[in-house]
């Protein structure tokens, strides 16, 4: 009987509906795909234009060159003072590095207190932040001014690392659905030969928690290496801007250099899910499977 199913799902005739509705779909990605891809392409391509200036017109430069990339970093001191990537590209690299560190042990800590803790309140506090998760940041942007100005850490690189840190937390469901995928057993057996609630957390859920740890640490790194509304507001000082303010305030005759830092920029986070991407997949997946 078992034979006979199978030989009889191979002769199936794919019927042309279907044929149909797959070509439908993978016509519409593609189209999709190359709406995106196009003004990425024209972006990285204006970086070779020998001209520097925006142009709307021809889609290919008319003389190559590289020495927009060279000039992010040796131009004369009077539009150094103006323009400082090099000094920009490092703020960058310090907000995000620490808001990562500290970003991510926060998010692993809320999300294994949620999965394995039972407490009271627990449901409502889970709730209260899907709540707060609905709203988008920047409406509380003049609030986080006023409380940053009370404390003194307007223009200052570690009043962004707080906030980055602070609010990381609240988005712990996908790290805590990983952790319920994890059977309580092990914790238990870990438990009656003598190990504490830390050492159970340390010495056997983290070595377990790879792929999410590499997740999360790489979306708390990219948040505040392409923010642009929190430096904003929070670093009126030019030498405390980010890559993304500092772009941001080129003018059009700035052109070449903003095309320039721009795909410079995306170069560390694109290299970073390539090499990754292993570790992201499997923790995204994972931590979707239960909630």
């Amino acid at each position: 009987m078992m034979n006979f199913d199978i030989k009889k799902s191979k002769g199936r005739k794919i019927r042309p509906k279907k044929i149909v509705d797959v070509v439908l779909t993978y016509t519409g990605l593609i189209i999709i795909s190359l709406i995106f891809l196009f003004p990425v392409l024209w972006l990285v391509l204006s970086t070779f234009n020998a001209t520097g200036i925006f142009s709307a017109y021809g889609f290919f430069p008319q003389e190559w060159t590289l020495n927009n990339f060279r000039i992010l970093f040796a131009d004369s001191e009077y539009l150094m003072m103006l323009y400082n990537y090099p000094r920009w590209l490092l703020n960058t690299l310090f907000v995000s590095f620490f808001s990562m560190l500290f970003g991510t042990g926060l998010v692993i800590l809320t999300a294994y207190t949620m999965s394995r803790f039972k407490f009271r309140s627990r449901k409502r506090m889970m709730v209260m932040t899907l709540l707060l998760g609905m709203f988008p940041s920047f409406l509380a942007m003049s609030a986080v001014f006023f409380i940053m100005a009370e404390f003194g850490l307007v223009n200052n690189l570690w009043g962004l690392i707080l906030i980055y840190s602070a609010g990381a937390p609240l988005g712990y469901l996908v790290q805590k659905g990983f952790f319920d995928t994890i059977p309580n057993s092990i914790d238990e057996a870990a438990r009656i030969d003598g190990a504490t609630s830390m050492g159970v957390f340390f010495r056997i859920i983290l070595p377990l928690s790879k792929p999410i740890l590499v997740f999360t640490a790489l979306t708390a790194f990219a948040w505040p290496w392409s923010d642009f509304i929190l430096p904003q507001i929070l670093l009126p000082d030019r030498d405390m801007w980010t890559v993304a303010v500092g772009l941001n305030s080129l003018d059009d005759t700035q052109f070449a250099r903003f095309t320039a830092g721009s795909v410079l920029i995306a170069v560390p986070i694109i290299t970073l899910y390539f090499i990754l991407s292993k570790y992201l997949v499997s923790g995204l997946s994972s931590g979707a499977t239960k909630g």
